[in-house]
């Protein structure tokens, strides 16, 4: 029997929160597990509860109204208050458990690790379905507002106000094509300076990647000639020309094995980056995600990278005031 509020069926809440994630009816049935027309009951009389459409159609997609963005944050909430407080969680199963998990992650983060998670998952936790979202220009509000469970990101954008584990750390590598002359040598500053640059920067307001910002903290500018959407994108726009680009080791040990590109150690100092997965202190007790967790844990231990031939190595750089330039970058990228 259905739990009622006044006239509201309280199971409906979660067609809405569906319906207002969504904005589509064929899509939120999905997501709910109901057939499509279900769905669009449940649309129906929720509209008659708040007497507004809630959801309107306009060219080839649905739009939300007034009243439905007002609902989004309150229902959300509500549903989890409800489920941390009043709900019994169930033993967990990975191998009967069925649910979506959404993580949020970079293409570098789903290459160099995240694809053997799922490949565990395939085996270990079949009806497990994995959703990865690309970075946005607002990762916080992601994990604040609940619309992925898991951010996958360098420990300085994480949020204090949410759990988080260390996952792994990454240094970084000058990457050239085979044939580029400057890639036949020791890699020195005055050349890297010298030569142009490809760089990753991404969503709306073109946020740049860790190494691009601190990069650009030298005195010495370095020429970017190609500014790239992802991490994935670098190796073949460096391919075949005289460009480099300034990429993660676990990366780049992957591509210099399948395409003509060689490794060089950048010639400065430049703090490895600590990859870290983070989730909304709500879902503290959530075993599902506590479970994935723990498979990237193994996940990353397995991966750490081993230090290929072809890499020609530098003196021991200096130390670094770590904390200062945490402290630097997160002035420079306020989490709204």
């Amino acid at each position: 029997m259905a739990m009622r509020f006044g006239r509201l069926d309280l199971n409906l809440l979660v067609a809405l929160d569906a319906l207002l994630t969504e904005r589509s009816v064929s899509i939120a049935a999905d997501r709910l597990c109901l057939s499509q027309s279900a769905t669009s009951s449940a649309l129906g009389r929720l509209r008659d509860y708040f007497g507004d459409e809630l959801l309107v159609v306009k060219g080839r997609n649905m739009i939300l109204t007034a009243r439905a963005e007002e609902l989004i944050d309150p229902v959300r909430a509500v549903l989890e208050q409800i489920r941390t407080t009043v709900a019994v969680a169930p033993p967990f199963d990975p191998i009967t458990a069925d649910r979506q998990v959404r993580i949020m992650a970079s293409d570098y983060s789903t290459e160099v690790l995240l694809t053997r998670v799922l490949a565990t998952l395939e085996t270990e936790a079949p009806n497990i379905r994995v959703e990865i979202q690309p970075m946005n220009d607002n990762p916080i509000e992601a994990i604040d507002r609940g619309h992925v469970d898991l951010l996958l990101t360098i420990d300085y954008a994480i949020s204090p106000e949410h759990p988080s584990q260390l996952l792994f750390e990454d240094d970084y590598v000058v990457v050239g094509a085979r044939e580029n002359p400057a890639m036949h040598e020791p890699m020195t500053r005055e050349v890297y300076f010298r030569l142009g640059h490809v760089s990753a920067r991404f969503g709306k307001a073109r946020v740049s990647a860790f190494e691009d910002w601190f990069v650009r903290r030298q005195k010495q500018q370095r020429r970017v000639d190609v500014v790239a959407p992802t991490f994935l994108s670098l190796p073949g726009l460096i391919a075949g020309t005289n460009r480099i680009a300034t990429m993660h080791r676990r990366m780049a040990e992957l591509v210099v094995r399948t395409m003509p590109l060689v490794m060089r150690e950048v010639p400065f100092a430049i703090p490895p980056i600590r990859e870290s997965v983070q989730w909304n202190i709500a879902n503290n007790n959530d075993r599902a995600l506590r479970w994935v967790v723990e498979k990237m844990q193994v996940a990353a231990l397995a991966t750490d990278p081993v230090r290929d031939a072809n890499v020609i190595t530098l003196e021991a750089n200096p130390s670094l005031d770590l904390g200062e330039i945490e402290v630097e970058y997160r002035m420079n990228h306020p989490q709204r």
